[in-house]
């Protein structure tokens, strides 16, 4: 069974780091693109970041750019994100999923890239940005 867990959240002041990780089960992430959302209360689930297994390129959302780095490593079949400098507005639960239409990674940010056309959703991590 395909699986993802993701850990990591937890209650951080504003400015402060976490890194979250997305551990994959049942399958290996070769050929997949592994996308990180974000749903804030009251709000749609949003994309924040993705990386493609095929060449490791990695795509963010124009809110976290510069602040969020995503990884992999492939012995752990592990995603992870970096987020540093972090804002009250990152507040929110954070999920990963996959999809084998890597190129979706490149238009992270369009309707071509979004979460329906993700797979395979872990029950996320809540993360809250407060002082």
């Amino acid at each position: 069974q395909l699986q993802f867990v993701e850990s990591g959240g937890g209650l951080v002041q504003p400015g402060g780091s976490l890194r979250l990780s997305c551990a994959a089960s049942g399958f290996t992430l070769d050929y997949y693109a592994i996308g990180w959302f974000r749903q804030a209360p009251g709000k749609e689930r949003e994309p924040i970041s993705c990386i493609k297994s095929t060449d490791g390129l990695t795509h963010y959302a124009p809110s976290v750019k510069g602040r969020f780095t995503i990884s992999r490593d492939s012995a752990k079949n592990t995603v992870y994100l970096q987020m540093n400098n972090l804002k009250s507005e990152d507040t929110g639960v954070y999920y990963c999923a996959s999809t084998r239409d890597v190129w979706r990674c490149s238009v992270l940010n369009s309707d071509y890239g979004g979460p329906p056309h993700y797979r395979n959703w872990g029950q996320g991590t809540r993360v809250t940005v407060s002082s």
